[in-house]
């Protein structure tokens, strides 16, 4: 387009053709990025499209009207279609060079369609980094790095498809970048992730209900982590051949969504007071239908598996319903209630928030210390607080009653400072600290949580001292209408005027802030809805407790009951205007009345809950008479309100008749951060057994924080935040996800160290040229051989008898490895089930059985080869099947490779448990094994260059593991880099072993490898080495005797110094024994070989 690349004042253009030849199908797409500079100035006011090729140049753009360089002139315009065609010629696309002041896209052949996706509705999978890049939620490109051109290029992408008997040649490397998106794309059309065998299949569904993150979200390791853990689930269930739905979906985030739309708002001069409520919710509407599909395209990029054909939304109008449901039924059984209670209040957004929202910080501030006079006497009594603004609420005030300091008080009457001579009571309780301050306590029960408390205790006045936006009302009396910073600074400047002020000292206070907008949160008594939570709480204690609910790990159950025992009220209204409507009518008697109970809280009004504003008119009228009036409350409810129900309401509820909810309700496994187990899991407990009668799942996996290498929590202050998307970008899902899951243990916290990515990354490599090799090795075989080796099965005892050692081993050895990661994986243990694979996969496959089978596949013998190839394909497919939950996308890539049989791996058969293993051949393949360690060990030991084969002879004093082993006489060769014809089986030691020319390796019971000492080193060479080296060690322990021999240094010197010196000594003279001991047998060696 060419008001589009005419604003860029630097362009470069690429044309890459895929030729990755794993499907018959090409189907072109466009990946489309910008100078960071141009997005900046123009993302919100422009939508860019493509439209036919032409030539472009700076011209255009001032013709268009550009105003200034960063700032293009991009007209209005709908999308366009691109037609691209499979026979697309590359080299008719000439690229442009950097500076360069003209395009040529030349002349294309078009036939497939594809779209171009509008920068405006920026689509993730696209973009280079997967991230938007200026939005109204996440910033502008300020931050971006310059010095990096974007690229602007056409790629051609493939799918796979079904081999029908052929093998695809892999690309040289591994590239996550060009496999991850499109093969995501092609599991989703494919229609993969969605539940199959619902009613027919035998094995129980499994279902789990994803947590839905904030539709303003942008995705954090915490989300990584669950979309790791939860889509290791989902596959495993999966190919485990149980119906599976994971299903997804985003939580309309009441506050978190309002602050973003008004904050978009402001920049355009427009207040949401300005507006009608309907009118702002329309426009909260439509900024989530423009950005709210952010997050669920960055969960895409974790490879999260899970039904998007099911995904929900909080606000959906059956979840809607769903709500105004639950909200009627509890109100029926007399657990809703108005009343007034202490809540967390936030005054720039005028609602009450909860406990989560409210984030403490500890905080430098100021201890006041003042008299407060004694009514009706001269004395004097000294408190201090951190608060002064709330003395105009005071009380009482309150002492220890065993603190004679203050006994003769308890009873009288102190007057409040500044308040033109209220009185109030001195009283005695307990909860009193005498450490603290004076021992002295001003109880204000309209701005302290526990205030509030001991004010019920004692039937004490609740006086509320500020307005809703944090400013003093009429009750401070003449400070009235100063914020709360303004009214402490005055009143502390009043009293001191008034010789009340004593003085102030420096103190850390516990700062409650708003998660959201970080200012101080103010506690204040107002009138809100409830749900009383004490009979809710009783069998959601009692599911737990019977275990027919599990808490993984156990030891959060205790968090758990300790929450359910002391369990509150539950605050459930906000005053906010994005959510969920409370489904409550007052009564009016007329229109007049209705009208002007606007903007008030209708505080004492009958009123009637319904489902909806029909229901309300019927249920009023039949109480209060034809002629009502109904005005709906203007409250919302507490976002956890409507996440409470969320396993049941997106399964249907409360349609009970509801094909899914009959399915799949209940869930099976709720899985989700340890930091919400009371906010949010203990809810939906609750909610759910009182709804539905029966707990939304059986079982509770809790995950810990991802901290940084150190171990600190990422925070913006410390700089130590990762993007979970910068990691993907460079290493690949897969790698991240296999450092998640296996980092920790059930809900640990997990240190996420860049270099066990890095590593993991290398994991990725690792399989990718495994794969290669395995499929070097059959590419030539007919599609009859290829037809036999695929579906060749080692699930009886004789199918193992009847291959070699090293076979029989591996494949023994692999299914112990199947039974093991298929335990970790049934009782949720995937650290150690991944840290297992890992091990096998790399050790026992990659460097022992992969390079094993070396000398059958290239030892001429077409037979043994043919053995080796089928059982390396047996196993590379069944490894492929057990890395595929942790690394989805590099193995579907390896799968579709092979001319295996079916439509995906993820949908392929999860290998069998307890199939056949040969137990003696595992141990007969260690002793190789050792054996071969062994003799490595000493070639390292004797320096042997790592190209020389030495002799070498075996005694194996059992006869029939001499005979297995002999049979692998080319194994032991090649991976100890022994020379064949010179390796003997032996049952007796060989002439001269103790004659100091052998050097014995002793591996096991019975077992024992002789390497002529003629043959581990050339003897001269050896003399002159070992001769150098102790001619150095006598110098180092001639400077450490000298040292210790030093009168004044052993005087003088610290002990630990002495202590390093003696230990230096000893080391050099065991050194030196040794060295002398092997230099007097070369020196033998030597003068056997001249003589």
């Amino acid at each position: 387009r060419s008001s589009l690349f005419g604003s860029l004042a630097h362009l470069h253009v690429t044309l890459v053709w895929d030729a990755t030849p794993s499907s018959a199908t090409q189907t072109w797409k466009w990946v489309h990025t910008c100078a960071p500079t141009w997005w900046e100035t123009n993302h919100r006011r422009h939508t860019p499209h493509l439209c036919a090729p032409a030539c472009v140049d700076r011209r255009s753009r001032r013709r268009r009207g550009a105003r200034g360089r960063n700032q293009g002139g991009l007209d209005d315009a709908v999308a366009a279609d691109v037609e691209v065609g499979a026979d697309m010629d590359p080299a008719k696309v000439r690229p442009v060079h950097r500076r360069s002041n003209l395009l040529r896209t030349g002349t294309m052949s078009w036939r497939q369609t594809s779209r171009w996706t509008w920068i405006r509705n920026w689509n993730f999978d696209k973009c280079r980094s997967g991230k938007h890049p200026a939005s109204p939620i996440h910033g502008t490109s300020r931050g971006a790095d310059r010095s990096k051109p974007w690229i602007v290029r056409a790629e051609k992408t493939t799918t796979p498809q079904e081999q029908g008997g052929k093998i695809v040649e892999l690309e040289k490397n591994y590239h996550a970048k060009h496999v991850e998106s499109k093969l995501y794309d092609w599991w989703e059309k494919k229609g993969l992730f969605a539940p199959r065998g619902v009613g027919t299949a035998q094995e129980k569904p499994f279902v789990m209900c994803m947590p839905p993150p904030n539709v303003t979200g942008k995705l954090h390791m915490g989300h990584a982590m669950f979309v790791t853990l939860q889509d290791i689930m989902t596959r495993y269930a999966r190919m485990k051949g149980r119906p599976t739905l994971w299903l997804p979906g985003t939580d309309h985030a009441g506050i978190a969504t309002q602050l973003v739309v008004e904050k978009m708002m402001a920049e355009q001069g427009i207040r949401r007071t300005d507006m009608e409520r309907e009118d702002f919710v329309e426009k909260v509407w439509e900024w989530k239908q423009q950005y709210g599909g952010f997050i669920t395209q960055q969960l895409r990029r974790m490879g999260a598996s899970c039904d998007w054909s099911r995904e929900r939304f909080t606000l959906d109008d059956r979840l809607s319903e769903a709500v105004a449901e639950a909200f009627v039924r509890l109100d029926e059984r007399g657990l809703i209630y108005r009343g007034s209670y202490m809540v967390n209040w936030s005054p720039h957004l005028q609602t009450a928030v909860s406990d989560l929202e409210v984030e403490y910080s500890d905080e430098e501030g100021t201890l006041y210390f003042f008299n407060y006079p004694i009514a009706d006497s001269v004395e004097r009594l000294q408190i201090a607080t951190t608060r002064p603004e709330t003395i105009l609420g005071d009380t009482a005030i309150a002492v220890h009653p065993e603190d004679d300091r203050y006994r003769h008080l308890v009873g009288k009457h102190a007057v409040v400072p500044m308040s033109d001579g209220r009185v109030i009571p001195i009283i005695a309780d307990e909860y009193v600290d005498r450490e603290f301050g004076t021992g002295a306590l001003k109880i204000t029960p309209g701005h302290d949580p526990n205030d509030y408390a001991l004010g019920k205790k004692f039937n004490l006045e609740i006086i509320s001292v500020m307005n809703k936006d944090g400013t003093m009302n009429d009750n401070a009396a003449s400070y009235a209408g100063l914020t709360r910073e303004e009214c402490r600074r005055q009143l502390w400047e009043d009293m001191g005027n008034a010789g009340l002020a004593v003085r102030t000292e420096k103190h850390t206070n516990r700062v409650p802030r708003s998660q959201r907008g970080g200012e101080v949160i103010e506690p204040m008594v107002s009138e809100q809805w409830f749900v009383r939570m004490e009979e809710l709480a009783k069998p959601a204690l009692d599911m737990v407790q019977t275990g027919e609910v599990r808490i993984i790990p156990e030891r959060f159950e205790k968090v758990y009951f300790n929450w359910l025992t002391g369990i509150k009220d539950w605050c459930i209204s906000r005053q906010l205007w994005w959510g969920h409507r409370i489904p409550v009518w007052y009564v009016y008697s007329t229109a007049e009345m209705a009208d002007a109970s606007s903007g008030t809280t209708h505080s004492g009004r009958p009123y009637v809950v319904a489902r909806n504003e029909q229901e309300a008119y019927k249920k009023a009228r039949s109480t209060h008479g034809d002629n009502v009036h109904l005005v709906q409350e203007t409250d919302v409810l507490d976002t956890w309100f409507s996440s409470g129900l969320w396993p049941f309401s997106t399964l249907g509820w409360p349609d009970l008749q509801d094909p899914d909810f009959r399915a799949f309700y209940p869930t099976q496994m709720l899985e989700t951060g340890h930091d919400i187990l009371f906010f949010w899991v203990a809810r939906m407990m609750m909610m759910g057994i009182e709804l539905t009668g029966k707990a939304p799942f059986d079982t509770i996996f809790l995950h810990g924080l991802v901290r940084d290498e150190e171990g600190r929590k990422m925070s913006k202050s410390l700089g130590n935040v990762i993007d979970p998307l910068d990691v993907v970008d460079e290493y690949g899902a897969d790698a991240l996800r296999f450092s998640l899951a296996t980092g920790t243990t059930p809900g640990q916290d997990i240190n996420l160290s860049m270099s066990r990515v890095e590593a993991n990354r290398n994991l990725s490599t690792k399989l990718w040229n495994a794969g290669k090799f395995v499929l070097a090795n059959i590419k030539d075989l007919s599609e009859e051989e290829l037809s036999t080796i695929v579906r060749r099965k080692f699930d009886t005892p004789e199918s193992i008898a009847d291959v070699p050692l090293v076979e029989r081993w591996i494949v023994s050895s692999l299914h112990e490895l199947i039974d093991h990661v298929s335990a970790c994986n049934d009782r949720h243990d995937f650290g150690e089930s991944g840290r297992a694979l890992y091990d096998f996969f790399w050790g026992e496959f990659a460097d022992w059985y992969i390079e094993s089978s070396k000398t059958r596949l290239y030892g001429g013998d077409p037979q043994a080869a043919m053995v080796t190839r089928t059982v390396l394909v047996y196993c590379f497919h069944e490894l492929l099947k057990l890395w595929h939950p942790f690394m989805p996308f590099v193995t579907e890539e390896l799968w579709h490779a092979f001319p295996f049989e079916g439509e995906s791996l993820m949908v392929d058969w999860w290998p069998a448990s307890a199939q056949p293993r040969d137990d003696p051949s595992i141990a007969r393949y260690e002793v190789l094994k050792a054996s071969v360690r062994s003799i490595r060990n000493a070639r390292s030991e004797y320096n042997v260059e790592p190209k020389r084969k030495i002799p070498a002879s075996m005694l194996v004093e059992d006869v029939t593991l001499q005979k297995e082993l002999s049979k692998e006489s080319a194994v032991v060769a090649l991976l100890s880099r022994v020379d064949p014809a010179q390796l003997e089986f032996i049952q007796e030691p060989p002439m001269g072993a103790d004659d100091g020319t052998w050097v014995q390796l002793v591996v096991g019971d019975g077992v024992a490898v002789y390497l002529p000492l003629v043959g581990l080193a050339d003897p001269a060479k050896e003399v002159a080495r070992l001769e150098k080296q102790a001619g150095k060690l006598e110098k180092d322990l001639a400077a450490c005797t000298s040292r210790l021999s030093s009168t004044k240094f052993l005087e003088k010197a610290p002990e630990p110094v002495v202590e390093k010196v003696r230990a230096e000594k000893q080391e050099a003279e065991e050194k030196l024994k040794a060295v002398s001991v092997r230099l007097a047998l070369m020196k033998e060696l030597l003068e056997k070989q001249v003589a």
